[in-house]
């Protein structure tokens, strides 16, 4: 589903992304993660067309992405959340996911038809809503269901996640990660997923990439990349162990 080949991105004499190669199948979960300035959230803008490409290519579906702006990436299938959510503050829930449907799809649906997908992406993520239901007093987690569901709306094939995880207590990060997993069984996306939560991602995912410096250091199945030594030296650290054991415990269920 996306190919990406040398992708390199440098800000002035600053190289925040290093030929970086990497692809994703479709259905897939893709775990990104990495260090502060590994380069994470830099691939992450650079696949949803907030950033233009300083060298390299980025395919979706077969069609060079790179380069086009965050709209028409929208428009070709490709939904992203952010870790800030800013939803229209004067509208209702449904209003903020319906008017996503609509110029997420580039006004090729109709208003009624926006509206019925508004509804159904919010059903999906289970945030209750009512017709005049506003946004104010809605807490960390409700805030971060009402991004994914403007997302969802656009109607993507790839997901991008946005650490999705912050802000939230142990048990809402664990409905959040079941959510994610659910909008993949339910509706065949394929996800990449930034997040600096270790502990939930890596029991969801099913492949990781690992970034340092700009470039990619490991890559494989979560179990793997917990026990590669240059993932534990620049980034488990003290959290090595116990990732490592529950990993492995999810490896062998994953057998069974």
């Amino acid at each position: 589903m996306l190919e990406v080949q040398g992708l390199t991105k440098k800000f002035g004499g600053f190289t925040a992304v290093d030929a970086i190669s990497f692809d994703l199948g479709e259905g897939e979960i893709l775990g990104l993660i990495g260090p502060n300035g590994s380069g994470k959230s830099t691939t992450f803008n650079l696949v949803a067309g907030l950033y233009a490409p300083t060298a390299g290519s980025i395919r979706f579906q077969g069609r060079e992405i790179g380069g086009l702006k965050p709209a028409q990436v929208c428009h070709a299938g490709i939904g992203r959340t952010f870790q800030i959510p800013r939803p229209f503050r004067k509208l209702t829930i449904l209003e903020n996911v319906a008017l996503s449907a609509f110029y997420g799809q580039n006004g090729k649906v109709s208003r009624a038809t926006a509206w019925k997908q508004a509804e159904e992406a919010l059903n999906l993520i289970g945030l209750p809503y009512a017709n005049d239901a506003g946004i104010d007093g809605l807490g960390a987690a409700a805030l971060k269901k009402l991004e994914l569901a403007r997302a969802l709306a656009t109607q993507p094939r790839l997901l991008l996640a946005d650490e999705s995880l912050g802000g939230l207590d142990e048990a809402e990060m664990e409905q959040a990660a079941d959510m994610l997993k659910n909008i993949r069984r339910e509706k065949n996306i394929t996800i990449i997923w930034v997040e600096h939560i270790m502990g939930v991602l890596m029991r969801v995912v099913d492949r990781c990439i690992v970034l340092d410096h700009g470039e990619i250091i490991a890559a494989g199945l979560p179990h793997e990349v917990a026990r590669n030594p240059q993932v534990v030296e620049v980034y488990l650290g003290s959290d090595a162990d116990d990732l490592q054991a529950q990993t492995s415990q999810r490896a062998g269920e994953g057998a069974r």
